[in-house]
């Protein structure tokens, strides 16, 4: 065991409500949260897979628990780690998990990598340190910190309006989910008001407006591209939203520039550029792309059909 390493007590029960990662970090400072409670919140979300971190984070807090969601940087992630503090970080996901809260438990300087908490016992999740940090990046390096009261007033923070303006963020998504699109578009400008540099409320406001069919979208995309390069959610939308008004080539450049930052993170980005390509008539191309997409999206529910489309290509 590294001598920057924090032990985290075992957690296998969660909820879209009590995510693992705040579940094992309020045990971490023996707060048990209860997961009835959770389940009653979660009946507000009876068609959503993932977790909700907004209503974890405001949980943890009901139980006597202190809360900061900051943009980081390595070096001062492991400051908290040596201050005794797990911090929770957003990385991307895998096949069809877009991203996902992932508990930071140490590092490694010797082998200069970083540690992340796995719930199976006698288990390590070592990364290389450049690794873990291009990989969140792409979330903007947000961090989320959750302890006792007198530990959070003891952390410095820098600027308050970002702190709040990354908590709008996480509020929005809540609303959104709960339907309240106008709220969440409200929170969402008094974010980019507070810090008008914030990529991730940037791409949250793209992501509404997209998902209405309304070219704004492409306006706070770009704007979350100019702030944060690697913003591997704005260039997938902007490939979703020219995908959706047949602008094939487009949407096959931004897929293509997603692609370029993370080829793995997510699945079905490979179906929607297989699916531009083909509308250029560029069927071989298309072809590598349903592969990857079988590939990497090894649950697809439309496996079949890809399969079938595959041989009659």
């Amino acid at each position: 065991m590294s001598e920057h390493e924090l032990l985290l007590p075992q957690v296998t029960e969660e909820n879209i409500c009590l995510p693992l990662a705040i579940s094992a970090v309020s045990k971490y400072w023996n707060v048990n949260l209860p997961l009835s409670e959770a389940k009653e919140i979660a009946k507000k979300y009876p068609n959503v897979r993932g977790s909700i971190l907004i209503e974890g984070i405001e949980l943890a807090e009901r139980h006597g628990l202190g809360s900061l969601i900051l943009h980081s940087t390595v070096p001062e992630l492991k400051k908290i780690i040596d201050m005794g503090i797990p911090p929770i970080v957003i990385l991307p996901g895998l096949y069809e998990t877009v991203q996902h809260a992932s508990v930071i438990s140490g590092y490694d300087e010797s082998e200069k990598t970083i540690i992340h908490y796995i719930p199976q016992q006698d288990q390590i999740g070592a990364i290389p340190e450049k690794q873990f940090e291009k990989l969140w990046q792409e979330d903007g390096y947000l961090v989320i910190l959750l302890a006792p009261p007198d530990i959070i007033s003891a952390i410095r923070v820098e600027n308050k309006s970002k702190e709040k303006s990354n908590r709008l963020c996480f509020v929005s998504e809540k609303l959104n989910l709960q339907g309240k699109h106008d709220d969440a578009v409200k929170s969402l400008k008094e974010a980019v008001t507070l810090d008008t540099s914030n990529s991730t409320a940037l791409c949250l406001l793209g992501g509404i407006y997209n998902e209405n069919n309304t070219p704004e979208c492409v306006g706070f995309y770009e704007k979350s591209i100019e702030a944060n390069k690697k913003s591997y959610l704005a260039y997938r939308g902007l490939g979703n939203y020219y995908l959706k008004i047949k602008q094939y080539e487009k949407a096959d450049s931004y897929y293509t520039e997603a692609i370029k930052i993370n080829d793995s993170r997510f699945g079905p980005i490979y179906k929607n550029r297989g699916i531009a390509k083909m509308s250029q008539n560029k069927n071989k191309e298309a072809k590598q792309d349903f592969e990857n997409y079988l590939k990497y999206t090894p649950n697809a529910k439309d496996r079949d059909n890809i399969l079938q489309a595959l041989k009659e290509m």
